[in-house]
């Protein structure tokens, strides 16, 4: 009786988090379970408290293809110990640490005593920002020793506590946190391999063919002197799809138009001149991957 009221309690607080973190699957482990969450919203500051023990969120293949993958979940850790993993790293994090999910990116959270952190959601544009080669650290820990790291989570609690805030001033927090972390973040980027230098190259011969209707990846893989097959494969190596890949790169670029555009300016026309040539595909679209249609989009940005 007591284990079923365990289960339910479980699949309570995971129907919780789908519906405010995105698509993860879960596990009970030993031990008693228990597990809350708290939404915040304010404006542009999407974040999750989330207090749980004996408990394993995660996400595969299938929950990623299931996700909306214009995020980074940002943690911050405030009690306790949790371990999470994406890819080849694992970061351990304890009261004060930061770390980075891709939302992309299959990964898996590990909480094995009494923990409590926030989860920030953060618009992929933000992260990578001025970034074109290597990889971002996630699941790396940011040491809650660190000036920026006390200052970000500084930040984000006096954001918290001022639930008046405005589009605008939610929005500069929101920069604010992530221009904070953005130092620690390039600090530790790898010097780029071989294979990452091609990849730039072809993201780069992507960016400059961004407006053709022609842009397939059997064009790319010929401009660029390899096989198709082998074009699949290093976007796989990085997490990416090629043709998922030019959209939302697509999207990215009308979103950075439609933040200068003038009220004037035809919707369609924007998105006709990144290569979108059906304005109710591109209105679709762009509303999955930033969660508000191109017009909405604009008028926050006015």
């Amino acid at each position: 009786m007591a284990e079923s009221a365990s289960n339910e309690r479980f699949d309570n607080w995971l129907d919780h988090i789908n519906r405010a973190c995105g698509p993860f699957s879960g596990q009970l482990l030993d031990g008693g379970f228990h597990g809350s969450l708290q939404e915040y919203h304010a404006n542009a500051m999407k974040l999750s408290v989330v207090e749980t023990a004996h408990s394993r969120l995660f996400r595969s293949q299938y929950e990623v293809a299931r996700s909306n993958d214009a995020w980074f979940y940002t943690v911050f850790q405030l009690d306790g110990e949790a371990v999470l993993e994406q890819g080849n790293n694992q970061a351990v994090l304890h009261g004060g640490d930061i770390t980075l999910i891709d939302a992309s990116r299959p990964c898996s959270i590990m909480y094995t005593q009494p923990t409590k952190q926030i989860s920030l959601l953060v618009p992929r544009h933000l992260i990578e920002q001025n970034r074109r080669s290597g990889d971002l650290p996630c699941a790396q820990r940011l040491s809650a020793d660190m000036p920026v790291v006390k200052m970000s989570q500084r930040l984000l609690h006096e954001s918290m506590k001022n639930p008046t805030l405005n589009v605008c001033e939610s929005e500069a927090a929101l920069e604010a946190i992530i221009c904070l972390l953005r130092p620690v973040l390039q600090v530790r980027d790898a010097p780029p391999s071989k294979r990452d230098k091609q990849l730039e190259r072809v993201m780069g011969l992507i960016d400059s063919h961004i407006q053709s209707e022609d842009l397939r990846p059997e064009w790319i893989a010929s401009e660029a002197g390899m096989s198709v097959r082998s074009l699949y494969r290093m976007f796989a190596d990085k997490g990416l799809v090629v043709a998922q890949y030019i959209k939302n790169r697509r999207l990215d670029l009308c979103a950075q138009a439609l933040r200068t555009a003038s009220v004037t300016e035809k919707l369609a026309g924007i998105g006709y001149n990144w290569g979108f040539t059906d304005h109710s595909h591109f209105s679709t679209a762009f509303k999955l991957r930033f969660g508000v249609s191109p017009g909405e989009y604009r008028k926050r940005w006015q």
